[in-house]
């Protein structure tokens, strides 16, 4: 298979076959004489590991940390229980992690690999379509704090992403359309056509999809790496769906990350035509688009309370006013989009009465 490049200055992407990446030349060359821990969930030491174990003999010694699988696992009691496993491991400085799993694997085993002796290097080998165009690239690491998404965490780049379309082969079609959500986003906050194609596209799993979604992010983390300015046009959706995320995940409900962001950019849309202008008319084209593959999201207005008081705690916020990434038009965003509580409050409602 091919092996696809992303042009970028601070991103080290692959898009393509593990086999014909600069994988195995790292683990042979630059790391060969690094002690070697392959960060996994359940799901991918069931269903990625062994490939990669067979496939590289550089990782016939290596040593496998198992996470538990689901994002209410993504927090610092899981992180200490790993550091503890790398000490009595005695991984040094100049040893290697490769995550190999989803967005809760790459963000979490990249946060333990920053903090760890002050940071040692890690490779990050996305295995859900969400973690390859989103969660894998750009050097975010985080974890949660109880409800509060990505309260901690760290800017650090990897050494390199792989992303190996093989791996999403294995995952049902509610995670396939978890990462198209995050896809839609980069469109509509960036990219007008991408939007389009996101939306009729039948197929998103093909490299060359799955390149644009990487590069449009690329190009923006290049500019902006240390979410300063413009980096912040990829919270769009964020706000509003990390608070429904953390309701869900706080309530045992079963909802994935690319569903909330794609009901967040619905209820934020609604806000960017009150406060930017958008146009009415696209507004409804983009929320009946979204409805149409993510349905609505799982709240009533009883609830709007605890959604509110979770953006208070979200860590864009430098003011008293809600902070939003909104819209112009498709592909035109901005940043920094002060929402009041009232604003935000009313188009909740409106959202859960059928009327945003």
């Amino acid at each position: 298979m091919m092996v696809r490049k992303i042009v970028s200055k601070k991103n080290n992407v692959e898009i393509g076959s593990l086999i014909d990446s600069q994988f195995d030349k790292l683990l042979g060359n630059k790391f060969a004489n690094a002690s070697k821990i392959v960060i996994v969930d359940e799901n991918t030491q069931e269903h990625c590991w062994p490939y990669l174990l067979t496939s590289f003999e550089n990782l016939k010694e290596a040593e496998v940390i198992v996470l538990p699988s689901g994002e209410q696992n993504k927090s610092m009691e899981v992180c200490f229980q790993v550091w503890q496993a790398l000490s009595e491991y005695k991984i040094k400085r100049g040893d290697l992690i490769i995550n190999l799993g989803g967005g809760v694997v790459t963000d979490m085993g990249g946060f333990i690999a920053s903090v760890y002796k002050r940071g040692i290097s890690f490779i990050n080998i996305p295995t859900t379509l969400l973690s390859m165009v989103d969660a894998s690239v750009g050097g975010k690491t985080g974890v949660n704090l109880s409800p509060w998404k990505n309260q901690l965490g760290t800017f650090t780049l990897p050494e390199i992403t792989i992303c190996d379309p093989i791996f999403l082969g294995t995952l049902p079609e509610v995670e396939i359309r978890s990462g198209r959500a995050e896809m839609i986003k980069h469109g509509l906050i960036s990219d007008a056509q991408f939007y389009r194609e996101c939306i009729e596209a039948k197929d998103y799993i093909k490299i060359d999809f799955i390149s644009k979604a990487v590069q449009l992010k690329a190009d923006i983390v290049d500019r902006d790496p240390n979410e300063k300015g413009e980096r912040k046009k990829l919270n769009f959706g964020h706000t509003v769906g990390h608070a429904i995320e953390g309701y869900c995940t706080e309530n045992d409900m079963s909802v994935t990350h690319g569903d909330c962001v794609a009901w967040g950019m619905v209820i934020e849309a609604a806000i960017s035509k009150e406060i930017l202008g958008l146009d009415p008319t696209v507004f409804q084209t983009i929320a009946t688009e979204i409805f149409q593959i993510y349905g609505k999201a799982p709240i009533k207005e009883k609830q709007i309370e605890q959604l509110i008081d979770m953006m208070r705690q979200d860590k864009k916020n430098t003011t008293n006013y809600l902070n939003c990434t909104l819209i112009r038009s498709i592909g035109k965003s901005i940043i920094d989009g002060e929402v009041s509580e009232k604003q935000m409050i009313q188009a909740l409602k409106l959202y859960i009465k059928g009327q945003a």
